[in-house]
C-alpha cells in the first residue's frame, strides 16, 4: 500500500515538473522578457488660473504634483488640496522648488477666474490649469485618468473622477503616485529626494 502511494506521488511530481517545463518552454520570448513602464503624463496645453497659456514645458526642471478634480467637488478635492497645501507647508521654503497642478475636469464650469478664487484657500504653489473640453479630455489621457460628467437633480451634473496624485520628476516623467494620507512632515521627506 506505501509503495502504491510513492509511486503515485512520483509519477505525479515527474509530470507535473513536465507540464511546468513545457509551459515555460512553450511561451513566446519566455527568455527575452522586459520589464516595461507605462507612460503616464506627458505634453498638455491648458490655460492657467491667470489666463496664461501653459504646458509641460512650463514645470521642465523641478518636480510638480497634478491632481485632476473640479472646484464644484464636494469633498474629495478639497481634502486633496488641502493634504497638498499641508505639505506644501512642511517644505517650507523649499516649497518654492515643487509646483502643485490642480487640472480641472470640468472645463464648462472651471474657467481660469473660478479656478484662481478656489484655489485662494489653499497654498500658493498649487495652480489652477483649465482649458477647453478637449485640451482638458487630452491632459485627462496623456496622465491616464478617468472623469466622466454624472448627472444629478435637475439639470445639475457632478463628476466621477480619478482621486490619484501623481508625482512627476523634473524630466516630466512620472515617478510614482503621491501617498498625501500620512503626516505632512513625511510627504515633504518624500518630495525633497526629487529637488
Amino acid at each position: 500500500m506505501q509503495r502504491r502511494v510513492l509511486l503515485l506521488l512520483a509519477i505525479f511530481v515527474v509530470g507535473a515538473a513536465a507540464i511546468a517545463a513545457a509551459t515555460f518552454a512553450l511561451l513566446p520570448g519566455a527568455q527575452q522578457r522586459v520589464a516595461t513602464t507605462v507612460a503616464i503624463g506627458g505634453p498638455f496645453q491648458l490655460v492657467d488660473q491667470d489666463g496664461r497659456k501653459v504646458t509641460q514645458g512650463d514645470y521642465a526642471g523641478a518636480p510638480f504634483l497634478v491632481f485632476f478634480g473640479f472646484t464644484h467637488c464636494p469633498d474629495v478635492c478639497p481634502t486633496a488640496l488641502f493634504d497638498m497645501s499641508q505639505a506644501f507647508e512642511a517644505l517650507g521654503p523649499d516649497a518654492r522648488k515643487v509646483a502643485g497642478l490642480f487640472i480641472t475636469v470640468d472645463p464648462e464650469r472651471d474657467t481660469p477666474e473660478v479656478m484662481k478664487n478656489y484655489l485662494g484657500s489653499f497654498h500658493p504653489s498649487i495652480r489652477g490649469l483649465t482649458g477647453s473640453p478637449e485640451e482638458v479630455a487630452a491632459a485627462i489621457k496623456t496622465y491616464r485618468a478617468y472623469a466622466k460628467k454624472v448627472p444629478t437633480q435637475g439639470s445639475d451634473y457632478t463628476m466621477d473622477h480619478t482621486a490619484v496624485v501623481y508625482l512627476m520628476g523634473k524630466d516630466g516623467v512620472f515617478v510614482a503616485p503621491l501617498n498625501l494620507k500620512r503626516p505632512p512632515a513625511e510627504v515633504a521627506a518624500d518630495l525633497r529626494k526629487y529637488l
